[in-house]
């Protein structure tokens, strides 16, 4: 990629990631209410992808053979206790990672 190519391209991101965090600002301005269907979307779409995402990541999990899907299960509950426990989103992703990485590595 030539030097100019590279410029563009750079430019471009640089757009649509400004583009897409200024545009709702733009868009909703704080003079008059938020949509009530922007607001569900709010509070629907972040448990949505949540549950998307653990969906993807057990896909490929085979009971049947290997560990039986043994460091995926202990790090969902490990997940699971921590976000009971602590009630923050990032500490339970964090310590449900940390713990599968560990055991994926380390243990089986």
């Amino acid at each position: 990629m030539t030097l100019s190519q590279q410029v563009i391209t750079i430019a471009l991101c640089v757009f649509g990631t400004m583009t897409t965090r200024f545009l709702p600002f733009l868009v909703f301005s704080g003079k008059k209410p938020t949509p009530q269907y922007i607001q569900y979307l709010g509070s629907a779409l972040p448990c949505a992808i949540f549950g998307m995402l653990v969906v993807y990541c057990l896909k490929n999990v085979s009971i049947l053979t290997g560990n039986h899907g043994l460091p995926e299960l202990i790090a969902i509950l490990v997940t699971t206790g921590l976000h009971f426990w602590k009630r923050q989103m990032l500490l339970s992703i964090a310590g449900g990672t940390i713990c599968y990485m560990l055991l994926a590595q380390f243990v089986f």
